[in-house]
């Protein structure tokens, strides 16, 4: 049982977040902790993770009570494509509709049970339902994501994703036209104050930094090309949403629902569209491309035709 008190500059924090930072647990497992009855606060059982913290609450958890996992099941899922594979990684181009990893409340494919059906042995670093995972991919959103094989490709890619020397190149169809062509978003990201599923640009969040510049402008709709300094959650469609240019097909951060049925979207379009780093290894510079989609490349030709 780990009993502490909340301190000041943690009030006004969501539990799972406040709890994770003084106990150096992920945010999922404190959630999964609550779930299991396992997390007390001023003397009350906590029932939601979205509870606000205040400064000087006495918080008792119960660190064995068993939580919630997900698990893997082993299945080839259809469209996952494997665009590289050595002794230590593994680079997969995701489809939309495929989660990186099993989650609690996720019933959908994955990444890694793909690569458990495909007969691929992945580092067993990380949780149990995650293990290999360097990187995450939104479901909504396809592309380049790079699973480790090994232990030391694990550690190493790990280190380069929290040191931002990997290169994370997204292709983003946004609506209108930004101004200017070219620029840099800095503005902190958090999770949405009324709901939360849902990200936000607000005052307390965490730093975000997204580089954009223009590939083509069309008569209603941009085609960006997005380096990530920084790998929030929803970190690009939070951004161009803010700037009032969302994704096209992203109703959830604004976009028009008109225009993306005119297009046959039913997803944002975004597409993780090139990665490259250090080979944890070899140490050489790699890289590898995705094309579009072909649901991405029918909107897009559709917006080129006017």
């Amino acid at each position: 049982m780990a009993v502490m008190l909340v301190p000041d500059g943690l009030a006004g924090e969501r539990i799972d977040a406040a709890a994770a930072r003084m106990t150096g647990l992920s945010r999922s497992r404190v959630a999964d902790l609550i779930t299991a009855g396992g997390v007390v606060l001023a003397g009350m059982p906590v029932e939601k993770a979205s509870v606000k913290v205040v400064g000087g609450e006495l918080l008792e958890i119960d660190l064995d009570s068993p939580a919630r996992s997900a698990t893997i099941t082993p299945q080839m899922v259809e469209g996952v494509r494997i665009v590289h594979d050595d002794a230590d990684i593994v680079v997969v181009d995701k489809p939309v509709g495929v989660a990186a990893h099993p989650s609690v409340g996720w019933e959908g494919p994955s990444v890694v049970e793909h690569l458990a059906g495909a007969g691929f042995r992945i580092s067993t670093s990380g949780a149990a339902e995650r293990q290999g995972i360097v990187q995450r991919l939104d479901v909504g959103t396809s592309g380049l994501m790079v699973v480790a094989k090994s232990e030391r490709a694990y550690t190493v890619l790990k280190q380069a994703f929290r040191d931002r020397t990997v290169d994370k190149t997204y292709h983003a169809l946004v609506q209108g036209h930004p101004d200017p062509f070219e620029g840099t978003i800095d503005a902190p990201i958090g999770r949405h104050p009324h709901h939360d599923w849902k990200m936000a640009v607000m005052e307390g969040g965490r730093r975000s930094i997204t580089h954009y510049q223009t590939i083509e402008a069309f008569r209603s709709a941009t085609l960006l090309e997005i380096h990530l300094e920084t790998g929030r959650t929803h970190q690009i469609r939070v951004h161009m949403s803010a700037l009032h240019h969302p994704c096209i097909g992203d109703p959830l951060y604004g976009s028009d629902p008109v225009l993306a049925a005119r297009l046959g979207l039913d997803r944002q379009w975004l597409h993780a569209h090139k990665l490259g780093f250090v080979h944890p290894t070899e140490g050489d510079w790699v890289e590898f491309v995705s094309p579009y989609p072909d649901d991405l490349q029918r909107a897009l030709d559709i917006i080129a035709a006017g």
